[in-house]
């Protein structure tokens, strides 16, 4: 998985553009609303979404597994905010609570066990009161199904590139035991097309 998404990042300029995600707009405004101060980023990529919640006032932690996407944060988007390198089943990278954490996609590159604890250190890293968003690919995704079967909605599409398909089911399942859930439906930009997405979040009680 490391070697497969540093050569995404090493061969493609920006392979996402620059403008941030419809799920990091609306979760913008759901912690401006909660008066978060900071916000901790697993999977910051090359900070397209790290860059709206700088502008939003928000100080901004990331963590990245790729260093080509860290140096590309610093010289295409001109960012400075800090990233530890590495992966976040690594988590926690550091003592801090924050009052947010945003999480697009990755979870859902993760296999049961990684999940588990993405969402736990996440929650762990909360401020009581702190707010947890995750953007998850649905099971209503075109791709879903496609590629080797290794689970229930899980498939291998590519060499090394597995992805979990979330229903309803699975996100009670999985961040259920974090507290009342609120859960949405987006659809998302993705490589030419729109593909669908639940928003989930959580608040720290």
């Amino acid at each position: 998985m490391a070697e497969l998404w540093e050569s995404l990042f090493a061969s493609r300029r920006l392979m996402w553009g620059e403008a941030p995600t419809r799920s990091a707009l609306l979760a913008r405004d759901f912690f401006v609303a909660r008066r978060a101060r900071d916000v901790l980023i697993p999977g910051v990529g090359y900070g397209r979404n790290a860059k709206l919640f700088l502008e939003s006032g928000l100080a901004v932690t990331g963590i990245e597994l790729s260093a080509s996407a860290i140096a590309q944060a610093r010289s295409a988007l001109g960012l400075s905010f800090p990233i530890h390198h590495g992966p976040v089943g690594a988590m926690p990278f550091d003592d801090a609570r924050y009052d947010a954490v945003f999480c697009y996609g990755l979870a859902y590159l993760l296999d049961a066990a990684g999940r588990a604890k993405l969402y736990a250190d996440a929650f762990h890293q909360l401020r009581p009161g702190g707010a947890m968003w995750f953007t998850l690919i649905s099971t209503r995704a075109p791709m879903c199904g496609e590629g080797a079967r290794l689970g229930e909605d899980w498939y291998e599409r590519a060499p090394g590139l597995p992805m979990f398909f979330y229903r309803p089911e699975s996100i009670e399942r999985e961040l259920g035991p974090f507290g009342p859930l609120e859960v949405s439906e987006v659809d998302e930009p993705v490589a030419g097309g729109t593909y669908p997405f639940f928003n989930v979040s959580c608040v720290k009680r």
